[in-house]
């Protein structure tokens, strides 16, 4: 085992793109659904516009951050050299609370689209069995992984071009505008923003490859901004098309997609089965893609010293392997209960949330503390991170008060409140930084090492 702490540039635009891409794709094909049951098809449809304008503009925004700080910790470096080392712990650990509890969610939708295309084989096995091949994959290496991940989200976006080709012609108005099309009102929109957001969570991850980037003041903006551009569109277009061929009525399920098409071509048919079987490159591509998102924000917290140093080492292939391993452990046992989906998905989406608020936050301490910070792209400001900076807030109110308040996760034959979970991760986490992290004068975004 190496002892080294660099990590290596191969990553160009394309790939950056496919990561950053490749870790959301998932979100096209299962849990967005959800929000059907929350707002109806027009207040998820509202969700989705709000969640589409925060997404641009905190993106714009998150690229000032990244070149500015080109920092395999993301959102903990910037949150670190803003507001100093706890600032940038608790940023790490809503982040980690992203990307550790989002792959078991995918996993989990793996192992259901699995059991759609093969009824006698048991999802769970698929689920676990899945994670584990792709966490071992990652110990290939960045170039590796990131082709592989390139190779992914373009069969991805192949088969959500196949179901938009397929699906559009039988959209049906009545499927869109009936009785149960706005539900709830106001209410019913802000319930389903958590479930809005499912399309484009993990996005910014790609800024954790950062440091993996030839020419990051150039090729981040670029892989961000044209990865938002993908996604907006595949976003309109899968909620346009699902909701107008039926997708929006009865229970939600974990393939949203080929059961749209199923509705109109036989469950059974051709298209309906290429889409599911295309549909697994999709949440493969952003398995993969996110669990190189936590390695290398484990990775990043190891080496500025709020996690066990052991956590930054790296093998010959410039991984951070346990980095990869430790955190993917916690994945799998969380993956093992297709019970966890939905809170899995709600957890995910609070650290994101969290994570993003802060990061904007940081962005306006640092135009104030840090006038002179070289940033090679700047976002207009203060208007598009104020936008992001306020509906970011709104939706952090409307994922505690209508998520975590009122979803509850089976544990040892209980039920345990989600905000509990929340409420004991933190704890937990201030009471290990408080015992274990002191902090130095180290460089920002580096700032503690253990004691």
């Amino acid at each position: 085992m190496m002892e080294n702490h660099e990590l290596k540039k191969t990553l160009k635009p394309i790939h950056l793109w496919a990561i950053a891409v490749g870790m959301v794709i998932s979100g096209q094909y299962f849990g967005w659904n959800y929000g059907f049951e929350q707002g109806g098809i027009m207040g998820l449809a509202i969700a989705s516009l709000l969640v589409i304008v925060f997404f641009t503009c905190f993106i714009f925004s998150y690229s000032e951050l990244s070149t500015s700080i080109p920092n395999a910790g993301g959102p903990s470096a910037y949150a670190a050299r803003a507001m100093g080392p706890f600032g940038g712990f608790i940023a790490g650990i809503a982040c980690l609370l992203e990307f550790v509890f989002a792959p078991p969610a995918i996993a989990v939708s793996t192992g259901a689209y699995v059991h759609f295309l093969i009824p006698a084989v048991q999802p769970v096995y698929v689920t676990i069995g899945v994670f584990v091949f792709f966490i071992l994959i990652n110990l290939v290496g960045m170039k590796g992984a990131a082709l592989i991940e390139l190779g992914a989200t373009i069969a991805a976006l192949i088969g959500l071009a196949i179901f938009y080709a397929a699906g559009l012609p039988h959209v049906k108005m009545e499927n869109l505008v009936n009785a149960n099309s706005f539900i709830g009102g106001g209410g019913g929109v802000m319930a389903a923003i958590p479930f809005a957001i499912w399309f484009f969570l993990a996005i910014e991850g790609g800024a954790m490859a950062a440091e993996e980037v030839k020419n990051p003041k150039r090729d981040i903006p670029r892989g961000f901004i044209s990865g938002i551009l993908t996604l907006t569109t595949a976003t309109l277009l899968t909620l346009f098309v699902t909701a107008g061929l039926g997708g929006g009525i009865g229970k939600p399920a974990d393939y949203p997609l080929p059961q749209a098409l199923g509705s109109v071509y036989g469950e059974g048919s051709l298209l309906a089965m290429s889409v599911a079987i295309i549909g697994l490159f999709g949440l493969i591509a952003s398995l993969h893609g996110i669990i190189i998102g936590y390695s290398r924000q484990t990775y990043a917290l190891a080496r500025a010293g709020y996690f066990p140093k052991f956590l930054a080492r790296l093998n010959s292939k410039s991984v951070p392997v346990w980095g990869l391993i430790v955190p993917g452990v916690i994945g799998v046992i969380c993956a093992g209960s297709a019970a966890f989906a939905n809170a899995l998905i709600l957890l995910a989406v609070f650290g994101a949330v969290v994570m993003y608020c802060l990061s904007m936050i940081s962005l306006f301490i640092l135009r104030v503390k840090e006038p002179n910070m070289e940033r090679p792209f700047k976002v207009a400001f203060p208007v598009i991170p104020a936008i992001a900076l306020i509906l970011g807030l709104l939706f952090l109110y409307c994922v505690i008060r209508y998520s975590l308040m009122t979803t509850s996760l089976p544990l040892f034959g209980m039920s345990v409140p989600l905000w509990g979970v929340v409420v004991v991760i933190f704890a937990v986490a201030v009471l290990y930084y408080l015992v274990r992290v002191k902090p130095t004068n180290a460089p920002a975004g580096e700032s503690t090492v253990l004691d």
